[in-house]
């Protein structure tokens, strides 16, 4: 037998012993320093880091508001019952929720998102180090973040008990999940509690009691109720104008004293879809102000996907056919079919449906004319606005937001946005990559001691850079170096594990 092929890069048999020393902090910072990534904050973006809180502090023993760059009123909305709902360890906190039960069946929809802007000076050296990075990276055994953390963890996120300033998108929702009105305004605001995404999931799918987080404030129960009620009427009115509707899987590494014991999978609930379908209408209305105003701004778009004929073969597999054009209402169609028919295949399914629409990019946008629109959400206009403290764009579209409402000049000129736009795109994709190689060392370093053992996997990537798959079990992803031809993304194959490199999270099967 021919020994398979060895990659380009150069390859190492398994090496149990350098697999368990492998730091994987270290790891991650020589990976995000090698993609372009400053992974330590200067002194000079410390010291004002440090300048904010000292301000801050000495306002509120003053006794006043920091209400910077407010001109305008700022409403007082303190004493309603916001909420957010993330994960455990999240302490970037970007948004809030609150609803409210309208006439004629209308319920109000209220997000609160943190004014980043008041806290960041534009130009200034956390602006520089925010504007190169452009996002926070998670790598599940490092975060670098994009504002330093006495800011994105303190100042700027909206921690419960906390008072905080916030950006306001109050929308009217009625029967049907249409957005019937909305206005975009600044306040003050309090997270009452902050909620974790698997324990709200399964007491609203039924499969567990009320959690202690929502029984111990009064009046919890009802919002958080009213909230899902809101978001499933948001899901419906989505899907009905070509929303997509998929997994998106992705594994986290479980390190314990340094080393990876696990692999842990993030599956969607309905916690999840409650905050997935308030921000994606949040980010429809912004980008809508916007148009309205006439103002340029950075919109988030997903053009037509190039390779569809390949997503309507995928679709006649499975005993349905897809127009020959691009459609995506009746992709979302054929996706909730499925999700129906075969749930025990539909994260596959929608794993390959996700890389054959293609990536997503920044673009400016001047008007609703210009809109490019968002195909995986079926939407004319998405302006990414949610998250200031982990993505630039946000940021940047915030700073245009609060221009228009007190009635300043912009604060970006066009070639600016154009060129924030196209280095938000490039940074974007570098951090993915980043991300993904972290997650590839974690598993290579996990299952290094299970050579030959086969493995049930889809195809995740199929181009003349090779094949690529991703097991079930664990979820590990790795190249097919034997036996990939005639192998096309969405395809379903065993594999053999061959070798792993964890230092450079590589991970080779053969096709069985």
């Amino acid at each position: 037998m021919h020994s398979p092929p060895q990659r380009s890069s150069g390859r190492t048999r398994n090496n149990h012993s350098a697999h368990h020393k492998l730091d994987l902090r270290q790891r991650a910072e020589r990976a995000a320093r090698d993609a372009g990534f400053e992974t330590h904050f200067s002194p000079a973006a410390q010291a004002e880091a440090a300048q904010v809180a000292a301000a801050q502090v000495e306002a509120a023993q003053a006794g006043r508001h920091d209400e910077s760059q407010s001109g305008k009123t700022i409403l007082d909305m303190r004493d309603l019952l916001w909420s957010s709902i993330d994960n455990e360890e999240s302490r970037d906190l970007d948004q809030v929720e609150w609803c409210e039960q309208l006439d004629n069946d209308c319920i109000r929809v209220c997000i609160g998102i943190a004014d980043v802007a008041a806290k960041v000076l534009l130009g200034g050296a956390i602006d520089s180090h925010a504007a190169h990075n452009t996002v926070s990276i998670y790598t599940g055994v490092e975060t670098f973040p994009m504002l330093p953390e006495r800011l994105s963890t303190d100042l700027t996120s909206l921690l419960p008990t906390q008072e905080r300033l916030a950006v306001v998108i109050d929308m009217t929702v009625d029967a049907d999940g249409k957005v019937v009105h909305s206005e975009v305004y600044r306040a003050r605001v309090k997270n009452a509690a902050k909620l974790v995404y698997e324990t709200i999931g399964a007491w609203l799918d039924g499969q567990a009691p009320t959690p202690r987080d929502v029984s111990q404030v009064p009046g919890l129960e009802a919002q958080v109720r009213l909230q899902w009620q809101a978001a499933k009427r948001l899901h419906q009115q989505r899907q009905s104008q070509g929303a997509l509707d998929v997994e998106r899987p992705e594994a986290r590494p479980v390190v314990v004293d340094g080393r990876v014991t696990g692999l842990t999978m993030q599956r969607k609930n309905s916690a999840r879809l409650v905050i997935e379908n308030f921000m994606v209408t949040a980010n429809m209305v912004l980008a809508q102000f916007l148009e309205a105003q006439g103002v340029p701004a950075i919109q988030r778009v997903v053009r037509e996907p190039e390779r569809w004929p390949r997503i309507v073969q995928l679709a006649r597999d499975c005993g349905t056919t897809l127009p020959d054009s691009p459609d995506a209402r009746a992709l979302s169609l054929f996706l909730n079919t499925q999700r129906v028919a075969a749930p025990e295949h539909f994260a596959d399914l929608s794993l390959a449906i996700l890389k054959l629409l293609g990536r997503g990019e920044y673009a400016i946008v001047h008007g609703a004319q210009d809109s490019i629109g968002h195909f995986g959400l079926g939407m004319h206009n998405y302006a990414h606005s949610t998250a200031p403290n982990r993505r630039f764009p946000d940021l940047v579209t915030q700073r245009i937001v609060q221009a228009q409402l007190c009635g300043a000049s912009a604060p970006y000129a066009v070639e600016k946005l154009e060129a924030i736009a196209a280095h938000c795109s490039e940074r974007e994709a570098a951090a993915q990559k980043v991300e993904r190689l972290t997650r590839k060392v974690a598993a290579a370093a996990l299952v290094g001691d299970r050579i030959g053992e086969v493995f049930r996997a889809v195809v995740t990537g199929a181009s003349d850079k090779g094949v690529y798959v991703r097991a079930e079990s664990p979820a590990i992803e790795g190249r097919v170096m034997r036996g990939e031809r005639a192998l096309d993304v969405g395809d379903a194959v065993q594999v053999r594990l061959l070798r792993t490199d964890a230092e450079r999270g590589h991970i080779d099967f053969e096709r069985v």
